[in-house]
């Protein structure tokens, strides 16, 4: 069973930067893709950003310019690099991996962007 815990959130004052973490439990390189999404209550979670296992990274368009994922595949690590936050990046965020037909999923760790 694949695990993943993120980590890095808390509160951040618009401008600042922040960056999250996702650890998992196996080899990272095994998964598909890696992903980061984000969801605001009453609202459904939203990609930001994906790396495939080859490396090729993809970004949403409120994603491009500010985020960055990359990994650390020695440590089974993902990290989402967010600049120039604003408080409408307020979230949850959440990591996933694709594992064969299977997603899985993170607990989420909380980013607040104080204005």
């Amino acid at each position: 069973q694949v695990q993943l815990v993120e980590s890095g959130g808390g509160l951040v004052q618009s401008g600042g930067s922040r960056t999250l973490s996702c650890a998992a439990s196996e080899n990272i390189l095994s998964y598909s893709v890696m992903a980061w999404y984000r969801q605001v209550p009453g609202e459904q979670r939203k990609l930001l950003a994906v790396l495939s296992s080859a490396g090729f990274a993809n970004y949403e368009d409120v994603a491009k310019g500010r985020f960055s994922i990359t990994r650390d595949s020695a440590k089974n690590m993902v990290y989402l690099q967010m600049t120039s936050l604003k408080p409408e990046d307020t979230a949850v965020y959440y990591c996933k991996a694709r594992s064969g037909h299977r997603d899985f999923w993170g607990q989420g760790t909380q980013v607040t962007v104080s204005s």
